[in-house]
């Protein structure tokens, strides 16, 4: 063994990341509009697909609401459904 190897007895303390919360609930949005597509564009990535709840943020009731806006939105044609770059 090296003498010039320190151990720790406990973790090193690392920042602890930012905490995740539902923009919904905090901001009190009742509902999703598809129209919004600016708005929708935060949920989904750069290949048009959907952030999952674990990324987002959202509580499930409002990822669901948003997955239903998104797929509106794709239907009517407002957002495309994949893409190289979209954001």
């Amino acid at each position: 063994m090296a003498r010039n190897e320190i151990k720790y007895l406990t973790a090193i303390k690392q920042e602890n990341p930012k905490k995740k919360f539902c923009r919904f609930k905090k901001y009190g949005i009742k509902y999703v509009d598809y129209k919004d597509i600016d708005f929708l564009k935060k949920f989904v990535n750069e290949q048009g697909k959907l952030l999952p709840r674990r990324l987002s943020g959202n509580s499930l009731k409002y990822q669901r609401k948003v997955s239903d806006a998104v797929k509106k939105a794709r239907q009517m044609a407002l957002m495309p459904f994949v893409t190289d770059l979209y954001k």
